[in-house]
Formats: C-alpha cells, structure tokens, sequence
C-alpha cells in the first residue's frame, strides 16, 4: 500500500467519525496542515512523520513513537502525550499548552520557540533539549510542571519559567542563558519552584530568579553571576536580599 493510500484512507475514515487510530503505522508520512483534533494515536509508529501545521489539539498520543519527526508548528493543546517518544522530534514553534508530556522521552528534541504553558513534563527525559528562544518567539514555560524531570545539558536560554515546578529536576550543567548577541531576552524563573532541584554546574549567568524557592538546590559550581536573587529562597533556607 502506497503511502498517498495509507494516509488517504485515514483521513477518509477520520472525516466519517472515526478517531480510534491506535496502533497505526504511518512512518515517514506526510500528515502537514491537516485537521486530525481528538484523534487517538495511542501507541502509533510516526516514527519520522511530518506534521507540521497539524491540528492535533486534545489527541491522544499516549505512548505513542515520534522520534525524529517534524511538528514544527503543530498544535498540540491539552494532547496526551504520557509516555510517548519524541526523541529528537522537532517541536520548533508547536503549542503544547496544557499537554501531558508525564514520563515522556525528549531526548535531544526542539522545542525553540513553542509554548508550553501549564504542560506536565514530571519524570520526562529532556537530556540535551532545546527549549531556548528563537529570535521571533520566546520559548513559553510559565506554570509548566517538571517535577522529577531530566533536564541535563538542556539548553533553556530566555525561556519564560515563571512560577514553573522544577522541584527535584536535574539541570546538571543546563544552559539558562542566552549566548546569541542578537537576543537578549533573560530566561526568567521567577517564582519558580526549584526545591531539591541539581542545578550543579549549570549557567544561569544573568538569570531572573526574584521570589523563586531554591531550597536544597544543590548549587554545586551554579554560575550565577549577574543573577537577580530578590527574595528568593537559598538552600540554606535563607531569604536573598
């Protein structure tokens, strides 16, 4: 079966009421710019698919394989992505808002630019993300939840973390900064809750942290230079002033 017919008869059956989809294979299809909004991908193989500019808003994908696939753009509102693979997928842009991304594996994905406001990412592998801000679009992680999370090495340079949960969460040697001269966004954490957090190691050079709770945050060679620490909590449980 052509790849044309596979994903046609898809959109064929979707259009006539269907939105049980789990277990489907569409490796490698090309699924841009459409309409598929509660859909149910449960476990499916997008292994290297284009989505991009696809309404996937409240989908499930639970489970589900996208590693290395395109969803540029792709508005994924409130989808339940709980433990789907999106390992090197290019998120560039997408919406994620509300989206559960619990105990998913986002290795090394893109996520530049893409808002993910109130999304749930608690014990997702985010090891080597790139959730930095492009230069037309600030990455938006206020309220988001990653509690338990692995963001080692990840790059979240002028991403909006306001009031996010990072209790627990790994950002051993992460970036927070913003090394391009042509964007001087600051990331800003402010009222961030980082309790227990590992911020060993990582450069938060410039960083807003006014109000935010590091209690217990292993600071371990932290670059904070130029860090704003206005009423935050040091682990010590000490007030900054």
């Amino acid at each position: 079966m052509s790849d044309q017919t596979v994903v046609r008869q898809l959109l064929e059956h979707y259009k006539t009421g269907q939105r049980d989809f789990s277990n489907a294979m569409l490796r490698g299809q090309n699924l841009l710019h459409l309409q598929l909004s509660e859909i149910d991908l449960s476990r499916a193989d997008l292994r290297q698919s284009r989505l991009g500019k696809t309404n996937l808003s409240r989908s499930t994908l639970r489970t589900a394989d996208l590693s290395e696939a395109i969803l540029w753009g792709t508005d994924l509102t409130a989808a339940d992505l709980h433990g789907a693979t999106l390992r090197e997928a290019d998120l560039s842009g997408a919406v994620l808002t509300q989206a559960q991304l619990t105990n998913a594996n986002l290795l090394k994905a893109s996520l530049s630019g893409a808002n993910l406001s109130k999304a749930n990412f608690d014990h997702s592998l985010l090891i080597e993300a790139d959730l930095q801000s492009g230069a037309d679009q600030q990455t938006n992680l206020s309220h988001a939840s990653f509690k338990g999370a692995n963001l080692s090495y990840a790059n979240l340079g002028g991403a909006l973390l306001y009031q996010a949960n990072l209790e627990g969460a790994s950002l051993c040697r992460a970036v927070l900064v913003q090394r391009s001269p042509q964007l001087l966004i600051p990331t800003n954490l402010t009222e961030a809750n980082l309790q227990g957090a590992d911020l060993s190691y990582a450069d938060l050079s410039g960083v807003i942290l006014q109000r935010a709770n590091l209690l217990y945050t292993d600071l371990t060679g932290t670059v904070l230079s130029r860090a704003d620490l206005t009423g935050a909590t040091m682990p010590d449980g000490s007030v900054h002033d």
